[in-house]
Parts: C-alpha cells; structure tokens; sequence
C-alpha cells in the first residue's frame, strides 16, 4: 500500500478513534502552533548551467513547515507494523514535501515529475544513497531503517534540497501551513514536546496529560539562528 505523507501528518499510533487504548485506559491529544519570531524567507534559486537566460520560475519552499515530537515517547508508541510508503516528489525543480517525516523502516519513493533529469542523493550518517540520474515519469526508492535527519539534495539542481525526519515511534507530527499540529492517542503522563525546524534551534517544552486523557494546547515560539 502507498500512502502519501502530507506535510500535515498526524502522528500515527496504533489506538483507535474514541479516546481509549486498546486496553481500555484513557488518551489524549497535544495541539498548538509552531510559530517564529523572524520571518523565514525561502532560499533563491540558483542559476544551472542548462539555463538560456533567466532562471526559469519555480514554487517556493515552504520552510516554515516544523516538526513536533515526544521525546521520549511512551512504551506503546514502540510496536511492531507494516509501515507505509511514503512519497517525495520531484516537481518544478522542487522537493515537495520540503520536510518529511516517517518511522523507521519505511519506504520513500523518489518520483520524477520533472521535464529534466534528477539526481537523488544524501551524505547523511543516518542514511547515505546515491540514486543516480533518472528521467522524468520514472521512480526510485529507498527504505529507512536508522531513526536520525536526512539531508536529501539532487547532484544536477544546487538549490534543491529536502529533509527527512526518521523516529523510531509514531509520537511526530508535521505542521501545516499555519504552523498547527497535533499529537493524538499520547496516553496519560508528563512528556517533553520538541519542535524542530530546520532555520531555528530545537525548543522542548514539558506538558502533562491528565489520567482522564483530555486535550492540552502547547505552543512554541521559534527563533531564527
């Protein structure tokens, strides 16, 4: 099965809908907004040396898409399951998503939706591949074993970069255009919530979720390095 990961992931867990485990104990859900005390301008594109002219336009990098995570997470985020393919695009000289994140043992695909070669390649101690020039309308794949960031770049496009998060649980979220997430099925307990981004330093902050389970907002204001 291939699911495509929107950058408004949801942690995924494998409680049910109703505020319950599977045990019966009660669950909650952490919700907020990632938001920045600078404003976080994309990158401009650099010029390739195939060019005639200007640069061609391309879509912008939405790098204000941030991550939140429980670290650590509870017992039950560790289970065994099959884990989805996930997707990073190649479009407009663009990876979308910009920031990905999966479990550890996915599978991403690569797909070339360009009109021009791409290169794939990370040098990321956490995973290091090098895909090799491919067409448009063709695909290659990957699969993530080590939990840690990675840098993924194409060799022939300078400007196009991308990360991915790999966890080793499902306690992670990716923001939305507005810098909402949400953390849900997190049982009852006293956690450290961790945004990341990839222009600002980490911020944690600690939260409770009561026995009765229940909601609680966390928000974070990030500051530009």
């Amino acid at each position: 099965m291939i699911v495509v990961v929107t950058p408004a992931l949801v942690a995924m867990s494998v409680v049910p809908a109703g505020g319950r485990a599977l045990n019966g104990a009660a669950v909650g859900t952490i919700r907020g907004r990632v938001e920045f005390k600078q404003t976080i301008a994309d990158r401009e594109r650099r010029p390739n040396v195939a060019d005639l002219g200007m640069p061609p336009a391309r879509d912008p990098t939405d790098r204000r898409r941030s991550v939140v995570y429980l670290d650590p997470a509870p017992r039950p985020a560790f289970d065994s399951g099959e884990e989805a393919t996930a997707r990073l695009d190649q479009r407009n000289e663009t990876f979308v998503p910009h920031v990905l994140a999966i479990v550890a043992g996915s599978v991403v695909d690569f797909p070339n939706n360009d009109r021009t070669y791409h290169n794939v390649f990370s040098l990321s101690k956490t995973k290091t591949f090098d895909l090799g020039r491919y067409a448009a309308g063709k695909s290659k794949t990957v699969r993530f074993d080590r939990p840690g960031i990675v840098r993924v770049f194409c060799d022939i496009h300078s400007h196009m970069s991308a990360f991915i998060l790999v966890f080793a649980h499902r306690y992670f979220a990716v923001s939305d255009e507005e810098g909402r997430y949400h953390l849900g099925n997190v049982p009852p307990g006293t956690y450290n919530v961790v945004a990341w981004n990839e222009s600002t330093a980490l911020d944690s902050k600690r939260v409770s979720l009561p026995e009765t389970g229940g909601e609680v907002e966390l928000n974070f204001l990030l500051e530009k390095r």
